[in-house]
Order: structure tokens, then C-alpha cells, then sequence
């Protein structure tokens, strides 16, 4: 059998020995000394100056809403994972999807400024499979506004653009740190601005709004996260460089080896340095996606239709709407195995089965 993903495991040894010092102390969460260095581990490698290391990604995009204090619209995508919608709702605004870019997969900004109103409150764009949005175009429209921008970053840890990391641009960036993702804490997400005022208020809502023993300053929530995910990902970040080049080495054999499949890859931002979170694919129709995903199940080999189907007509809490390009793309995309010890010869296999269900 191969599954779709498999979390990276870092050697146990190295986590149990992190995990004696949680014992020693008895400080289980409430930002330990092991969350407080990750977070400033993580602040290195980015080279970002603000961030914050939350319970997961979701709460994220919640924290990032609420510290920008929106109650109106928000513009946002419908081809992304469901919390970006979700968090919208969850937090009162209204979510007004725009249609996405073909090529690149990301939220089309030419389709951005007709869908706003005096409504309008923000703009909440996902970099797709870690794919950066075009993110001078949304900030050009969001000045022209007075908007604010939210980035949900969620697959796009460790990516660049124009030099510098892609979690700078916006007023609030988000990442996810689940299991799944190329860098992970077990579950776990980051909420990062460049902003130090907006940093302080959402440090204050991460922690229910506390601002002194019998004192409240905001409306918070327990978006802390515990020493044993903070653990994890210490751990993990003595590997991240060996992670990035293993996925990269997978990334380009399979397109050695689909070279003649009847599919495109999305195209990647000409700016932007590559993580490789997923290998993800767009077939020329669904007919021949549920040809290849039928075959591929037989024997035991899982792919994942992601994001299947739209966000903007499958939510049983808004109404649907219809999208061209989403919902064309939608039907098309197939996320492959994808993951640190997937090896050569699996990918042989896949790629071997794939073309011979093509040419059937």
C-alpha cells in the first residue's frame, strides 16, 4: 500500500530526549520554554522579525480576522482547503469568492476589484500548494481600497519571493504546521505580521485576551499550543534543509517519468523559490483522472482530489455559486504520493500504472 502522505518522523531518540526536559520542568503548554524557542528557531530561518506559534492553522486565520477586527465582506478564494472559508464564517464576516487564476491556481486579482463594495473589509487569498498569489497585484487593489490582506500560507512554508519570505507580504500571514505539511508539529500553525502593534494584540487574543492576573484587554481565545507539538518541531527543524532536497529530488523524477502523461503541472510564480509541498497534477479531463485514480486504487496506491470539490458550491452554509475556472480545475487535479521516504522505485510503479491506464 502507499498512501498519499506520510508525516516525516524525525528519530525517536532525538524526541525523547527534548520530551525528559518537559518531565523535569512540568510545564506542559502555556508557551514553555520549548514553544518560546521554536518560535524564535523559526524566526531565523525565515528571517521574518514577528510570529507566533498557535494550536494550528485554523485558529490562525481566526486570530488574524479577529486582531484585524473585520465584520463585513472578506474576498477569498473557493479553491483552497474549507478552514479558509470556515474561519470566515466562524468569525462573523461574510466570504464573497472570486474565481482563480488557470495557470497558476491562486485567486485571479483581475476579478478581485469588481467584486468590491462598501462592504468590503479584506481580502483572503491562499497561496496554493504553497504557490505564492500575486501578491503586488492584491496589494496594489487593497491600497486603492483601504483594504486588509490576509495570506493563507498554509503549504507555503520556507517559500520566497523577491528575496525575502513569502509570509512578509499582507497585513497577517498564516501557516499551518499539521501533520501532513513538509514542516510539521504534530498539529500546530503560525500567525505572522510585521506589524509589532498587531503582533501584541495577537499575542493577547492566543492567550483568551489576558493582559495581567485579573485584567482582559481583548476578546481571545486558547490559540497557545503545548511543549510536546514544540518538541516536535524543534526536532524536526534540525532536518527541514533534508526534507526540502529529498522533495525536490521526488518532484523532478516524476516529471522525468509523466513526461508524457496527458497532464500539466500549475504554474509556479516566476519569482517565487519552490517547497515542494505536494505533487500535484491537472488531467486533461476528469473522464481520464477517474480512469487513472480507479486504477491506482486497485492496487493500493491513494491519490487525493484536492481541493474537490469548490468551496463555493458544496457548503451547506452559503449558497452555492458557480465558478468557470474552479470548477473546471476542480475536477482535474490530482494530488500524487508525495512524501520524505517515498521512494524511486514507488514512483516507477505509479508513474508505469498511470500511463498504461492513459493508454487504455
Amino acid at each position: 500500500m502507499i498512501p498519499v502522505t506520510k508525516p516525516f518522523l524525525p528519530p525517536v531518540e532525538e524526541y525523547n530526549k527534548l520530551l525528559r526536559g518537559v518531565w523535569k520542568r512540568q510545564w506542559l503548554t502555556n508557551m514553555g520554554p520549548l514553544a518560546s524557542d521554536l518560535e524564535i528557531r523559526l524566526k531565523e530561518y525565515l528571517n521574518i522579525n514577528h510570529l507566533l506559534f498557535v494550536t494550528n492553522g485554523t485558529i490562525a486565520l481566526q486570530m488574524a480576522i479577529k486582531a484585524l477586527d473585520l465584520t463585513g465582506e472578506i474576498i477569498t478564494t473557493p479553491f483552497s482547503f474549507v478552514a479558509t472559508t470556515s474561519s470566515i464564517v466562524w468569525e462573523g464576516c461574510v466570504p464573497v469568492f472570486v474565481d482563480i487564476d488557470k495557470d497558476t491556481l491562486c485567486i485571479d486579482p483581475q476579478k478581485i476589484e469588481q467584486s468590491i463594495n462598501e462592504k468590503t473589509q479584506a481580502i483572503l487569498a491562499t497561496h496554493v500548494y504553497g504557490n505564492p498569489c500575486d501578491v503586488e497585484a492584491i496589494d496594489k487593489i487593497a491600497k486603492k481600497y483601504n483594504l486588509k490582506v490576509i495570506y493563507d500560507g498554509a503549504h507555503a512554508f520556507g517559500v520566497k519571493i523577491n528575496g525575502k519570505s513569502i509570509f512578509e507580504y499582507g497585513d497577517i500571514s498564516t501557516c499551518s504546521l499539521h501533520a501532513t505539511k513538509l514542516f510539521h508539529t504534530v498539529e500546530g500553525g503560525l500567525v505572522i505580521t510585521n506589524d509589532a502593534k498587531l503582533l501584541k494584540k495577537l499575542a493577547s487574543i492566543r492567550n483568551f485576551g489576558i493582559s495581567g492576573p485579573e485584567s482582559f484587554d481583548n476578546l481571545g481565545i486558547n490559540g497557545k499550543n503545548s511543549e510536546f507539538h514544540a518538541a516536535m518541531g524543534l526536532v524536526n527543524m534540525n532536518y527541514i534543509n533534508e526534507i526540502l532536497e529529498r522533495r525536490e529530488e521526488l518532484s523532478k523524477y516524476y516529471d522525468q517519468k509523466l513526461n508524457n502523461l496527458k497532464a500539466i503541472k500549475p504554474k509556479w510564480h516566476n519569482k517565487a523559490t519552490e517547497n515542494y509541498p505536494y505533487y500535484v497534477i491537472l488531467l486533461e479531463s476528469e473522464e481520464l483522472l477517474l480512469k487513472i485514480k480507479a486504477g491506482l486504487d486497485a492496487h493500493e496506491i491513494f491519490t487525493r482530489r484536492y481541493f474537490y470539490p469548490s468551496l463555493a458550491n458544496t457548503l451547506p452554509y452559503l449558497e452555492p455559486t458557480n465558478f468557470t475556472i474552479t470548477d473546471d480545475v476542480a475536477k482535474r487535479v490530482l494530488c500524487l504520493p508525495f512524501y520524505y521516504d517515498l521512494s524511486i522505485e514507488e514512483i516507477d510503479l505509479i508513474s508505469r500504472l498511470m500511463l498504461r491506464y492513459q493508454n487504455n
